[in-house]
Parts: structure tokens; C-alpha cells; sequence
């Protein structure tokens, strides 16, 4: 349900821009390819305005490593880490501290 209510909220033009947006790009905080998901920064439910900008966007996968789980909502969906890019940065460039940077976006993050 809660899905469904996203997609009828969301502009017309968003699943052609996400598209368009993930072509060619990898997961900003691992590497992958597989299962991207163009990230809002700044939460779309509370920045609607920003919700077709590409400044607010971050590809992070939900493939081996979860990243748009753990890096962008802090191991929760409902939650979001307000500080994204700066943690996926860390993680892709030092892989044997993922689980510390991880940490710090569980303790970073906010209720949405």
C-alpha cells in the first residue's frame, strides 16, 4: 500500500528521469551495478521541490551490500542519513571500514 501511494504522488516524469538518471552509473557506495536506486539526499517526502533534481540524487544499489539500506536510511527505511554522501564517499574508498561507516549512519540518521 505504501508503494502504491508513493507512485501516485510522484510526478509523471520521475521513472523516466530515475531511468535516465542510473544510465551508466554505479553504486556510490560500493562500486556494484546491480539493483541501483537513485537515492534522495534530501528526503523527497519533505522536499518534494527537489524530487526531479540530480543534485539531490545518489545512486546506491540494493544488491550485495545494501547500501541504499544501511548507507542512505541508516538500516531502516523509514529513517534517512542526512549525512549519504559523505558516508558512501568513505565507504567506496575504504572497504574494510564499510561496517564502521555503516555504524555511523545508523547513528547519523532521522526519523522521517
Amino acid at each position: 500500500m505504501r508503494e502504491h501511494l508513493k507512485k501516485t504522488r510522484r510526478s509523471p516524469k520521475w521513472e523516466h528521469f530515475r531511468d535516465e538518471f542510473l544510465k551508466g552509473r554505479f553504486c556510490a557506495s560500493c562500486g556494484g551495478t546491480k539493483s541501483l536506486q537513485a537515492h534522495h539526499i534530501k528526503p523527497y517526502h519533505t522536499h518534494k521541490e527537489l524530487e526531479l533534481d540530480p543534485l539531490n540524487l545518489i545512486p546506491l544499489c540494493m544488491g550485495r551490500f545494501d547500501c541504499h539500506l544501511f548507507i542512505g536510511h541508516g538500516g531502516r527505511f523509514d529513517y534517512s542519513n542526512p549525512n549519504v554522501v559523505k558516508d558512501a564517499a568513505a565507504a567506496l574508498s575504504y572497504p574494510p571500514k564499510r561496517r564502521a561507516i555503516e555504524s555511523l549512519a545508523k547513528s547519523s540518521r532521522v526519523a522521517d
